[in-house]
């Protein structure tokens, strides 16, 4: 899958904004009374096809849908929602009253189920003991439905006159024919175990909601701020400006992103980066939004707005990852489409083949075929794929793995090789000067000099580590003109009117600046590990610099997992060959490709996608952004990686340690497999049932639980990765804990 095949995640922003296509505009409504894709499927056949809506992007975890729409269709869409007893509002507009999901409104739910449940069951009793027809059979029975199903039963009368086959209006036809049958008890303990499973489910789903929304309330609304004249007060967060400082004592979230400026202290990371180790931090350390103070006090200058925090973008990354829809989602939504007309086709043909043809009973043929309208609806196979896709996603959060689609979850379960950029993935992207050679004839402080002044306009890590070094020697840059950055290569300008580069052998031997005694002193270097860094002017190298970068201490255990998981691994620089060779020796890399430009490293990624099919690609560096977008699966380191490698990248490290790359691998494997056991448990019972009802072997209330508890069991199943997992999860162990809690003691 390349760039061009990943899907578009742009997620709508809240309340009304204007796109580029003229008035069309996008609002964001919050419904309510959307729970699952029952609701969803009925605000689709509504909304869909009416003038003026261009587009629908649901969002059941929140309740939210986007519509894209021309500005007169806002009002028909809000009243053709209410049509379907559905009330929706603009994001933003003050909330409507809880319809059904605070605590008071919760108790009262149950309340009225368990005496919905009573009466059903004494109505079940009774017709056992008395005659079944019995006028008290039919009262308590009717009580039940009333009590227990008959906002249920309103939903499916709805969605009948909007000829839309959902759970709901295949449970009102059950019912209703149950009624007309006389089997007062079956219809009543269908509703009550309906409306018992229905809220049993709800509640299941909210646990799914409540893993994501706990990332949204990991930010204090307040921040203590420094004010001109030096007194301090807490003011909101979203309102502090870039460069303000602010304060956090002992046992404190931190509101903003930030530097620190005074003081120090241990910060649990593990919101953000799944580090289970709290961090030391001092002076111009960087700190997160949302981490927790621990020890000590300090300062810290705001670096970024609370809109724009590492913890906003990575919100703002799972709400985009939950808007868009995953391969095996996008499948199983095609087949309930055509499943449910199906099986109600069959339940109308048992119900009148059978008497009308055989001669049949047709009492008992009707009631085989409201069985099969029960067991027919997809609930469970629609319900299972996103639930499991989302408890995935937050369970990838909870541990610094931060993914921006179902569909990279899917897909990287069948990587089957990863690539690597060297400097600040493999190594710490720290590289210092070892050696400093000037050439024969050359003033060693002079050249220094020469070279100062073009590492120093520089952010490249090879050059960082000159200008850091010659600062360390004293040594003042010396004044040039007309800089310029060829990168993959080096520097180059101008001193007193004559051309003088800083760069790598290939840019230099491209000048025709080297000789035989320069190749040796490379040679020496590169084979000691080293990086070569030449300073060379029209005519010849002024001086040789050897840089050596240390490999992170994580980085051999990374591989070897990766290894026993059966993936192959490659890394990727614009360093020299011998140096990149020496550092996968070191690491355990299968592969070590040198002398790479930006463009090349596209082109090793395509020839490895040419022979291994599926291929991820980790990088940290603007150069990297190219080939993490032709890989199948891009990797940003996301705490060192530049903005361009995380908005390119499909997946973000956020504490830039390769060890969570097999953590997200096998996390992957383990959605693949429970995506596949819900699609099983959910077909698999309904294939059973089905086969039941055909053979008169099961009743309505069987029906019932058949479907439900396919229902729960999927939802359930989907939520176990949301647990901590044992065993198959091993590095998590040493990378952080994903059993790490996302609450903590707040401000």
């Amino acid at each position: 899958m390349n760039r061009n095949q990943k899907e578009d995640l742009a997620a709508a922003p809240p309340g009304r904004s204007s796109s580029d296509r003229g008035q069309t505009r996008r609002t964001l409504l919050v419904i309510p009374g959307m729970d699952c894709p029952t609701e969803e499927g009925m605000i689709r056949k509504k909304l869909e096809g009416m003038p003026g809506v261009e587009g629908l992007d649901f969002d059941l975890l929140k309740r939210q849908v986007s519509l894209l729409h021309q500005p007169e269709a806002l009002e028909p869409s809000l009243k053709a929602l209410r049509s379907i007893d559905l009330e929706a509002q603009v994001a933003g507009q003050e909330p409507m009253r809880p319809t059904g999901h605070g605590s008071m409104i919760v108790w009262r739910r149950w309340a009225l189920l368990a005496v919905a449940a009573v009466f059903a069951l004494s109505a079940e009793i009774l017709s056992l003991a008395l005659v079944e027809g019995h006028w008290l059979v039919i009262v308590l029975s009717f009580i039940a439905i009333g009590v227990g199903g008959l906002k249920t039963y309103w939903k499916g009368v709805i969605a009948l006159k909007n000829r839309t086959l959902n759970i709901n209006a295949l449970m009102t036809l059950a019912v209703t024919g149950a009624l007309a049958i006389r089997q007062w008890p079956e219809a009543a303990m269908v509703m009550v175990l309906f409306a018992i499973a229905e809220a049993i489910e709800s509640y299941s789903l909210d646990r799914a909601r409540h893993a994501v929304q706990q990332l949204m309330a990991m930010t204090p609304e307040l921040a203590a701020v420094r004010q001109n004249d030096g007194s301090w007060e807490e003011v909101p967060a979203k309102s502090v400006a870039v460069g303000a400082i602010a304060r956090v004592r002992p046992g404190e979230r931190i509101p903003l992103d930030g530097l620190v400026t005074t003081g120090a202290s241990a910060v649990n990371q593990a919101p953000i980066t799944g580090e289970s180790v709290p961090v030391e931090k001092g002076p111009e350390d960087q700190v997160f939004a949302g981490t927790i103070n621990q020890t000590g006090s300090f300062e810290f200058r705001v670096t970024k707005a609370a809109d724009d925090s590492t913890l906003a973008r990575i919100i703002h990354a799972v709400e985009k990852a939950q808007a868009s829809r995953a391969p095996t989602q996008r499948f199983v939504d095609r087949f309930a489409r055509f499943y449910t007309p199906a099986i109600f086709g069959l339940a109308v043909l048992v119900a009148l083949v059978p008497p009308l043809v055989f001669g049949q009973p047709y009492v008992s043929w009707l009631y085989r075929a409201l069985v099969l309208l029960v067991i027919g609806c997809p609930c469970a196979l629609v319900i299972s794929t996103p639930v499991t896709v989302v408890s995935g996603l937050a369970s990838a959060a909870r541990r610094g793995i931060l993914i921006k689609g179902g569909a990279y979850l899917e897909q990287g379960r069948r990587l089957k090789a990863i690539a690597f950029d060297k400097t600040g993935t493999v190594t710490k992207g720290e590289p210092q000067v070892t050696d400093f050679i000037p050439m024969p004839g050359q003033d060693g402080p002079q050249v220094l000099s020469w070279a100062a002044s073009l590492a120093v306009r520089s952010d490249h890590p090879l050059s960082q580590a000159v200008a850091f070094y010659a600062e360390k020697q004293s040594t003042r840059p010396s004044d040039i003109s007309e800089f310029s950055a060829a990168p993959g290569r080096g520097t180059e300008g101008r001193l007193d009117g004559r051309w003088i580069g800083l760069g790598s052998h290939r840019m230099i031997d491209e000048k025709n600046a080297c000789d035989p005694a320069v190749e040796n002193t490379l040679r020496t270097l590169e084979d000691e590990g080293k990086t070569a860094v030449l300073l060379a002017d029209e005519d010849r190298v002024l001086a040789v610099f050897g840089i050596a970068d240390t490999v992170r201490d994580s980085r051999r255990t990374a591989v070897e997992e990766l290894h026993r998981l059966g993936v192959r691994t490659t890394i990727l620089s614009g360093d020299n060959q011998q140096t990149v060779t020496a550092i996968a020796a070191q690491t355990g890399i299968d592969d070590a490709r040198g002398n790479l430009l930006p463009e090349e490293k596209v082109s090793a990624i395509e020839e490895l996608v040419r022979q291994y099919g599926q291929v991820g690609m980790a990088g940290d560096g603007i150069n990297d952004a190219p080939a993490l977008a032709v890989a199948t699966i891009g990797f940003a380191m996301g705490v060192a990686g530049s903005d361009t490698a995380l908005e390119t990248a499909d997946v973000a490290l956020m504490d830039d340690d390769l060890r969570k790359l097999p953590v997200f691998l096998r996390l992957s494997r383990r959605t693949a497999v429970i995506l596949r056991e819900n699609i099983a448990l959910a077909l698999g019972i309904k294939a059973v049932f089905l086969g039941l009802a055909v053979a008169g072997r099961a009743t309505l209330w069987m029906a019932v639980l058949a479907d439900m508890g396919a229902s729960l069991l999927v939802v359930f199943n989907g939520l176990r990765l949301l647990q901590r997992e044992r065993g198959t999860d091993q590095s998590s162990e040493r990378v952080g804990s994903p059993a790490m809690p996302l609450e903590a003691p707040s401000r």
